[in-house]
């Protein structure tokens, strides 16, 4: 079996149903996982479920709002008893909202933070006990590059991943002495429907491409096999780390 295999693995993923999200879906269950998508959207997800099984993979869709407690707490046991313990788990799910600081209201503000950072610290608190209780354990945080850089508007979302950032680094030295890795990808320009409002303007569009030093957007695909990656074995070592997949954007 590969080091990269994730055959026998369960894995939960957040804002499965599209997008980046979607993509580490069907990734890991290409790899061999058994993969729970969770969302809001029950048609998407749906639509997900079917492309997965449609290649023979193996999957389940649960509806939830994974900023409230109660909700994610259900999922643990709806998850446990469809498709077996959790041995992954991706906090995907985020919102973005671009408005200038004295636009931005508190609603926008909390609403951001409820999803990419709270929700994050819910669902890690409630999946980590079985991980911790059989000595293994995945965590990715889908971080950003507005971790570490921003651009104007971007406000609430860059502290909300900074946030993200953190939490990782803080549950990955927590988590070490039971098996468990905690990692953080951070993705650049992806053309994902967060990033339509910059692909549907030519102009925006073309002044953003013009700062990538490899000068495109990335591929859905590379985020998915990066997730499969450090889920595996081959990345036992791995901890506490944030991957940046960005084509060069935060190197300048």
């Amino acid at each position: 079996m590969s080091a990269t295999s994730l055959q026998g693995r369960v894995a939960v993923i957040t804002g499965a149903s599209q997008g980046l999200g979607r993509e580490m879906a069907e990734s890991l269950a290409t790899a061999g996982a058994a993969v729970a998508l969770v969302a809001r959207d029950r048609a998407r997800l749906e639509a997900a479920h079917a492309a997965i099984a449609g290649r023979g993979g193996r999957a389940g869709w649960f509806v939830a709002d994974i900023t409230q407690e109660a909700q994610v707490g259900a999922l643990v046991e709806q998850i446990g008893g469809q498709l077996g313990r959790p041995d992954i788990l991706i906090n995907n799910a985020g919102i973005n909202v671009r408005k200038q600081i004295g636009e931005l209201t508190l609603e926008d503000w909390n609403r951001v933070l409820a999803t990419n950072l709270t929700g994050a610290f819910l669902c890690a608190r409630a999946f980590t006990p079985a991980m911790i209780e059989r000595k293994f354990g995945r965590l990715l945080n889908m971080t950003s590059i507005m971790s570490h850089v921003s651009l104007p508007g971007r406000a609430a979302y860059s502290a909300s991943k900074a946030g993200l950032l953190g939490l990782t680094r803080a549950l990955a030295l927590e988590l070490a002495p039971h098996r468990i890795t905690v990692n953080g990808i951070s993705p650049g320009p992806f053309a994902t429907e967060m990033n339509r409002p910059l692909l549907d303007d030519p102009v925006r569009n073309a002044e953003f491409i013009s700062r990538i030093p490899l000068g495109r957007w990335g591929q859905v695909r590379e985020i998915g096999e990066l997730a499969v990656f450090l889920c595996s074995e081959a990345a036992g070592f791995i901890t506490g780390a944030d991957l940046l997949i960005d084509g060069g954007w935060t190197a300048q």
